[in-house]
């Protein structure tokens, strides 16, 4: 089979199980990264690797690039695999599909997803349970609020991208009216839109997704999964998930994404509400999520059926999901097992269960080592240079008159 070049990018998690279940199936793979710790870009299955503007701070450079590069790889499916990405090519899908076959939705649709409050919106309208939600422009916007907020409470961003590079977190929990204002002015002074919402109470595990591949309003094949730890604790990504068939999420997703009028990959999160056992939408993600790899493994290969659509108008056969299969960041679990233990209260046989089951791990593959060790290298030097910083200032504390 004389595959045609698939572009991914960037080069983390989620594009590292797009290159991977792309590669094995002899799919020519070229790596787009903006840092060399980017460890996908080392994964055997990669043909060539290049460096290329931050769309963080160089959108119209990257573009450019993309552009300039359009004559060399005409034909190639551009596949963005990160926020920013999908943000800055949807919005240039016009001009790049001169050259590319783009995996991406046109903008209208994306930023109904990017902004949040756009879905919540569509999420009411529909009927589908989601939490209560109201949109401050202003102080005094939640002056009026302020009687109908219960809490604790969230903050949450209207663009979750941008709000993370910020804040290095996905919200703020606010318990009381004095923490709400601050968190409010913090986003705000950083010219952030946020929403304040309910807290749907219930643990880590009551966290849910629902993975489809979307066309011209039908769903042309579906997953789920259950979370089981996430990163950071309470308000984070997952870090170990259960391949699990959750019927109760699948109407309520594919009307929310028959009303988008979305076509491609996406993510819709659930969360159960323990108070009356109901799911209750949380948000939708249009590109390729961090457990990718997960629904490969389990028999729904997305990247492969986006791919052969896409660039063939053919759709691969599938099977039905296997069960009882988890996704594991092993970094990351064990990180938390050494730091977050007391807050989660996980027992030691609950840390260990998904280890002794059938699995897949987000990085770590012996067919294709490198990704892990570049990871790990990065990990380690990281950690060397705040200690040699840490002493460094020490001595300088413990000597002040040799520092001069």
């Amino acid at each position: 089979m004389n595959n045609k070049t698939a572009i991914v990018i960037p080069c983390l998690i989620p594009g590292l199980a797009v290159i991977r279940s792309l590669g094995r199936k002899g799919v020519p793979i070229i790596a787009l990264h903006h840092q060399n710790s980017e460890m996908a870009q080392v994964s055997k299955y990669v043909r060539e690797r290049i460096c290329v503007p931050d769309l963080q701070t160089s959108e119209d450079a990257f573009i450019s690039f993309l552009l300039d590069k359009g004559k060399d790889w005409k034909g190639s499916l551009l596949f963005p695999c990160g926020e920013f990405e999908l943000v800055a090519i949807s919005k240039h899908k016009h001009e790049l599909q001169s050259a590319y076959v783009v995996a991406a939705p046109d903008w209208d649709l994306v930023e109904k997803v990017i902004v949040k409050k756009h879905t919540y919106q569509i999420a009411e309208k529909l009927g589908i349970p989601s939490p209560k939600t109201m949109v401050p422009n202003s102080i005094d916007d939640i002056e009026r609020f302020k009687n109908d907020i219960d809490y604790p409470c969230l903050v949450k961003p209207c663009e979750a991208h941008k709000f993370y590079e910020v804040f290095g977190c996905k919200m703020f929990e606010v318990k009381n009216e004095d923490q709400l204002y601050t968190s409010f002015n913090r986003a705000s002074d950083a010219g952030l839109e946020v929403m304040i919402q309910e807290l749907i109470p219930g643990d880590d595990t009551c966290g849910v997704n629902y993975n489809s591949y979307f066309w011209e309003g039908s769903p042309v094949a579906e997953f789920t999964a259950e979370k089981v730890r996430i990163h950071p604790p309470k308000f984070g990504s997952p870090r170990v998930l259960l391949s699990k068939w959750i019927p109760e999420i699948i109407e309520p997703g594919r009307t929310l994404l028959k009303e988008l009028g979305l076509s491609g990959f996406s993510c819709t999160e659930f969360k159960r509400d323990i108070r009356d056992g109901v799911y209750k939408f949380m948000e939708v993600n249009a590109r390729t999520n961090l457990s990718g790899s997960l629904a490969v493994k389990c028999g729904i290969n997305f990247p492969w059926i986006i791919y052969r659509h896409l660039m063939y108008n053919e759709i691969p056969p599938f099977g039905e999901q296997k069960m009882g299969i988890y996704w594991m960041d092993i970094v990351k679990d064990v990180t938390h097992l050494i730091m977050s233990r007391n807050i989660e209260h996980f027992t030691m046989r609950q840390y260990v269960k998904p280890y002794l089951k059938k699995k897949i791990y987000a990085i770590f593959s012996w067919k294709d080592p490198m990704p892990f060790i570049v990871l790990m290298r990065y990990i380690v030097t990281k950690a060397f240079t705040k200690v040699r910083e840490g002493l460094r200032r020490h001595c300088k504390y413990l000597n002040p008159r040799k520092s001069k």
